[in-house]
């Protein structure tokens, strides 16, 4: 695999974690409140969310990151 490709790849799933984390969270919280069932539904959400959200972001990120340096005037 290219180092590119990789990095890609790595960031994807790194990215993937951290924002399920946070958002899962939060809308557990919200929806739940910390009460008993609070880590076994945010446990079962972030699963699901991390399955959906790390492809979305593989495919999105240079996408993004196009319409961006667009945006800006930038070519990264």
């Amino acid at each position: 695999m290219k180092p590119q490709m990789k990095f890609h790849l790595v960031f994807s799933l790194l990215m993937g974690a951290m924002m399920v984390f946070l958002m899962t969270f939060v809308i557990t919280a919200v929806n739940l409140g910390f009460g008993p069932h609070f880590l076994a539904a945010r446990a079962r959400v972030f699963v699901i969310a991390y399955v959906i959200a790390v492809p979305v972001i593989f495919f999105l990120a240079p996408i993004a990151r196009k319409l961006t340096g667009g945006l800006l005037g930038v070519h990264p």
